[in-house]
């Protein structure tokens, strides 16, 4: 029998910026089972983005027609989740920090705003988050780390969070940056190789139809079959791989070009990109 998720209960949220990333949050914590004590209070700077918010518990806020929205919104919030663009977090922090509530947990998701300068401006609780975008479908994976001030219940709010929209790593701040190279590009790398096998499969005679459902379901099944294994890559690659085969004639030609050492070039050249982007 299907096992149902425990149910999780969260206190009143301010979501500062429903962008894609901020709206896949917002579309987990709607979910059956989620119950927000408080709502959610959200902001936008156009009335027709606040407009198409709506959800049961959900208030929405224009700036363009309510300037004070994001102080309205954080009053009474419990947890603060900033989905700004990270040029705008300081100002934005700058703004909200009289309103917030003393035990405020402040989480942002932008990159490369470090707990430092946060705390630089808020007097109490902050977290970094690094979700990806299959977070849009439930699917994420967030990478949390802890300011120094906050407290085990403020990372566990964090956790229960973004648990709503996928798996949760807590790791140290120093590893964010690497975490978003593997967790947060990955995605790109997953589409990247999705569009060359398209294109080999087009280049062998197949519809652009045919290809995208070929490929498309092999990603898809791989993935699914990986998640309900209880092995590794490894070994199911290897059973894919029969000796001497048409697949050990392909893995020879990819190992041979070099693809890990592709891959560790790849993120370390994304990892000295996040760097550069947190030093200014």
């Amino acid at each position: 029998m299907p096992v149902t998720p425990p149910a999780i209960v969260l206190p009143r949220i301010a979501l500062l910026g429903a962008g894609s990333m901020g709206g896949a949050i917002l579309s987990g914590l709607l979910q059956p089972g989620v119950t927000i004590e408080g709502g959610v209070h959200v902001t936008n700077r156009s009335a027709e983005k606040a407009a198409g918010i709506t959800g049961e518990g959900v208030t929405s806020y224009a700036l363009v027609s309510t300037p004070s929205a994001n102080l309205d919104a954080v009053r009474g919030a419990r947890i603060v989740l900033v989905g700004v663009k990270p040029a705008m977090v300081p100002d934005l922090l700058r703004e909200i920090a009289p309103a917030l509530e003393t035990d405020a947990v402040v989480v942002s998701v932008a990159a490369g705003v470090t707990v430092a300068t946060m705390e630089a401006i808020v007097p109490g609780s902050v977290l970094r988050a690094m979700p990806n975008t299959p977070s849009v479908v439930g699917r994420g994976v967030t990478g949390i780390a802890a300011g120094t001030r906050s407290t085990a219940d403020d990372l566990a709010l964090a956790v229960a969070l973004f648990g709503t929209v996928g798996d949760v790593l807590v790791v140290p701040e120093e590893k964010i940056d690497a975490l978003s190279t593997v967790s947060g590009s990955g995605p790109a790398y997953v589409f990247l190789l999705i569009e060359q096998l398209t294109r080999t499969a087009i280049d062998l005679g197949f519809t652009p139809d045919e290809a995208a459902t070929m490929v498309n379901g092999t990603f898809r099944g791989a993935s699914e079959l990986l998640a309900a294994s209880d092995v590794g890559p490894a070994e199911l690659r290897r059973r894919v791989t029969s000796p001497n085969g048409t697949t050990e004639r392909a893995i020879a030609v990819l190992e041979g070009a070099g693809l890990e050492d592709l891959f560790d070039r790849a993120t370390a050249a994304a990892l000295a990109r996040a760097r550069e982007l947190a030093a200014g």
